[in-house]
Formats: structure tokens, sequence, C-alpha cells
């Protein structure tokens, strides 16, 4: 038997279990769906593209109005490892939240290892604080802000929600009305000893800085924490300690296993209220019952 690296995993099945394309044929399959259904919302959905929040080049997001006034907003955080995909392949939840009356941002920001983790916090922080400053006259209710990640995205809006910083001098339970956890790592330590550590470059000090399962704050807001059927053990383990953390933290919380998805499609329900997670997330923003996206 390998030496264990963590629990009883050895170097091979650590590694396995932090890789969720080991739970599906091919990848490929659905970043290039991203790609396709995105591009596909850009052209029938009118957006800000490109709207700068920050100095730094990846400083930018993607803004798709509401067709109301006073309108609640959606932001989405990709996901990819902190290492791939863009804000370009995360347009496609737009088209059904936009049609049900709600506002949609995704939010772009830089990649490891150009970019440390600590920075990459550090972006998406200034990228939703720019949102909250900015809300009215982007046609959004600044009460109704609320946030979704998927995988990597959705560790970026746990540490949003930490509050170990003030957006608008406000703590982020009263800033941001809910959010949408998807497939998350929450606590980076066994991370830190696979292959994904490598454009990283985590030490046990960082690792532990930067995972929010540590560091939740007393009060957090309505909460989504969502999975696929087809996870990892190890996903499966971030999920439901996540859970048991956010218990009697949040405001609510509302666990979805979606047992049809993946890790990589489950954000295909996003805007589907006919989905289980759909319907979690259109309650949580409050819209009204819609036609399902075409």
């Amino acid at each position: 038997m390998d030496t264990p690296v963590y629990g009883d995993y050895d170097q091979r099945t650590l590694d396995r279990q932090y890789s969720p394309s080991s739970c599906v044929e091919d990848i490929n399959v659905f970043l290039d769906r991203y790609a396709v259904e995105s591009e596909r919302t850009r052209r029938t959905v009118p957006a800000r593209r490109g709207i700068r929040y920050g100095e730094q080049p990846p400083e930018t997001l993607d803004f798709f109005p509401a067709t109301v006034p006073d309108a609640p907003l959606m932001v989405f955080v990709h996901g990819g490892y902190w290492q791939e995909l863009s804000k370009n392949e995360s347009s496609f939840p737009a088209r059904g939240l936009v049609a049900a009356g709600a506002a949609y941002a995704a939010l772009d920001y830089g990649l490891a290892p150009e970019y440390r983790l600590d920075e990459i916090v550090a972006q998406v922080r200034r990228g939703l604080a720019w949102l909250l400053e900015h809300a009215v006259d982007l046609g959004v209710d600044p009460h109704r802000i609320h946030l979704s990640g998927s995988s990597a995205g959705a560790h970026l809006v746990a540490m949003a929600l930490l509050d170990d910083w003030r957006p608008g001098g406000l703590h982020p339970a009263d800033a941001f009305a809910g959010a949408t956890l998807l497939s998350g790592v929450y606590d980076l330590e066994p991370l830190r000893l696979t292959y994904v550590n490598e454009p990283l470059g985590l030490d046990v000090h960082s690792a532990a800085r930067l995972s929010p399962i540590r560091h939740l704050p007393a009060r957090l807001p309505a909460l989504v924490v969502a999975r696929g059927g087809a996870e990892t053990d190890e996903f499966v383990r971030q999920h439901e300690d996540l859970l048991r953390a956010v218990a009697p933290r949040a405001a609510s919380v509302r666990e979805v296993v979606a047992g049809h998805r993946n890790h990589f499609d489950i954000t295909f329900d996003l805007d589907q209220q006919a989905s289980e997670l759909g319907a979690a997330v259109f309650a949580q923003l409050g819209l009204p019952a819609t036609t399902p996206r075409p």
C-alpha cells in the first residue's frame, strides 16, 4: 500500500479525488457547451460587455440588465480551479434569469499562476464592491444582490461572505441578499497536497488563510448549497462539511443534490426554474414563475 498523504488517501488517489473530470467521460464536452451557450446568449440578450471594475487587466465584468426597474441581480463567478475559463464562458445563465426579471453579471478575475490566490480573492471582492456601489445606476435593487459560483467560483463567493472586508461599510450578510454555492472547495488543505497546487503555490499557512470554512462569520445571508450527483467523495465531503458549518449561521440554507448532474453541468440548472436548483435560485431571488429557457 502506498503511503497516505491525507487521511487514508495516497497521492494518486488524492489527486483523483480532486480531479472532477474523473467522474465524466470528456470534460471538453462541458467546456465547449459553456462557450457555445454563452455566445448564443450574447446574441439574444442585450449586455454591457467588458465593464471595468478595477485597474488590473482582468478586472472586468459583463452585465446583462433586467427588463424591469429595481430588479434583483445575480452575480456569477466562474470555476476552473482558479486557472482556466473566464466571463466569456459564463453568460449562459443570463437567458433564463433576465427573461424572468433579474439582472445578471458575469465577473472576471485573473488566473493562476500569473496571479496568486490572495490576489484573485481581492479582485473578486473589488468586483462585488463595484457592483454594490453602482447598483442603482445599473437599475438593480441594492438590497437584492445575490452571488453564485461554481467549483473554484464557489470558493471565491464563500471568501466574499467572510467578515474581514467591508464592501461600502456593510457586513457581507447585509450587503448580499443570498448566495448559491455549486460543488465548491471550502477547505484548501487537502487540495494543497495535490497536483492542483502546482500553479497556486499554497503552503500550509496560505491554505488555512484562504479556506473559507475556517473563517465563517457569525452571520451569513440565505444560502443554496448544491452539488451534482456525480462527484468524487472529497467533493461530497466538502459539500457536507460546509452545510454543517453554515447551518447555525445562515439566514436560511437550502441543500440541492442534483442526481442527474455532475460537477460541470449543474450550472446549466441555474436559470431553469423547472429544475430543483433553478427553483431554489428563483425563490431566493424572489422571481415569479416563468417558462423554460428556449
